[in-house]
């Protein structure tokens, strides 16, 4: 695009220096002598549009030897961008910068690597929207085959969190190779946004204590998760199976999310027997959050529902999404 660029402007200024230099030392109308300029550029032969003095023919000379080497580099360049893509990937790059630059509520992932991909995969699953931040060069090919939206740049550095829209984001995931850099992006976000939710990756268990301190909300160790995981698999696997069924597997339609009652809900005020959501819905209320932060596992019939309240709830997917609208 910068080759193309300085070859168009190149042809611009020889373009004007003609038609100025008809116009004024051979004493054309400034439609003569833009036309003088169009035939001498295309060289189609048409002959002079008055006669010209010596120097005139001088120019004309410079100006079609010239003129013919801009347009041969311009259009040369041109068909090459053409032939390689490179125009249909620039402007669909913008097209995408466009909509990262309108994105809110959405989810700011650092790091494409392993952890990244199946963050990317969940979310796309669960319809909510993400951006990721990436600075190798050589996950281009899959981020845009997946039609990821990204940015190639340094999570570290502030500017990119705040293009990524920091301050319109509904939560941030660090989950780059290096603890040391997931800490500097933790305390980078969290200085530009006090109150966004930080979701860190800690591959060592000794650094989810750092981690916290520099602002991270959450922070996961996958290797600790891992072996805690198989552990299970061996002790308890129906109990895991379930699990997975209920939160990652949709084989069987069901799953379990969480909803928080707004205020002016209709269920706001109500107990749980008053609400039928069971009855109605056939849904299984595992948990209820309170706005104080106490958790109340299989809440009685006779629990209140209240204003921020989160209500964990286990059922057929397409009833869980009609609660959510109502709620």
């Amino acid at each position: 695009m910068r080759k193309l660029r300085i070859s168009l402007y190149l042809f611009l200024i020889v373009s004007a220096f003609g038609v100025t230099y008809y116009h004024i030392f051979e004493r054309m109308t400034f439609s003569d002598a833009i036309f003088m300029i169009a035939i001498t550029l295309s060289t189609v032969g048409y002959g002079e549009v008055q006669p010209l003095s010596p120097t005139g023919r001088m120019v004309t000379v410079f100006i079609i030897l010239f003129g013919i080497t801009i347009t041969g580099y311009t259009g040369g360049t041109f068909i090459r961008m053409l032939i390689e893509g490179e125009l249909g990937k620039r402007f669909g790059r913008k097209k995408v910068e466009k909509k990262i630059l309108k994105l809110k509520d959405h989810y700011i992932i650092c790091g494409y690597g392993r952890i990244g991909k199946l963050l990317t995969k969940e979310l796309r699953k669960h319809n909510q929207k993400f951006l990721v931040i990436e600075f190798d060069s050589s996950q281009i090919a899959e981020l845009e085959a997946s039609g990821t939206p990204y940015m190639l740049l340094d999570a570290r550095d502030e500017n990119t969190l705040l293009k990524a829209g920091i301050m319109r984001a509904k939560g941030l995931v660090t989950a780059v190779m290096s603890d040391a850099d997931n800490v500097f992006i933790t305390l980078t976000a969290r200085m530009l946004h006090p109150d966004i939710f930080i979701l860190a990756r800690a591959s060592e268990p000794k650094n989810e204590s750092k981690l916290k301190s520099a602002g991270a909300t959450k922070v996961v160790s996958p290797y600790l998760l891992g072996g805690q995981r198989m552990a299970q698999l061996l002790v308890s696997p129906t109990v895991v199976d379930f699990i997975d069924i209920a939160t990652m597997d949709d084989k069987f339609g069901l799953r379990m999310e969480e909803a928080m009652i707004r205020g002016g809900s209709p269920y706001e005020g109500k107990t749980l027997v008053e609400s039928n959501l069971r009855k109605d819905y056939g849904v299984i209320i595992v948990l209820i959050k309170k706005s104080s932060g106490e958790m109340k596992f299989n809440p009685s019939p006779q629990e209140v529902l209240e204003a921020n309240d989160v209500l964990v709830m286990l059922g057929k997917i397409a009833d869980l999404q009609k609660i959510n609208a109502i709620i």
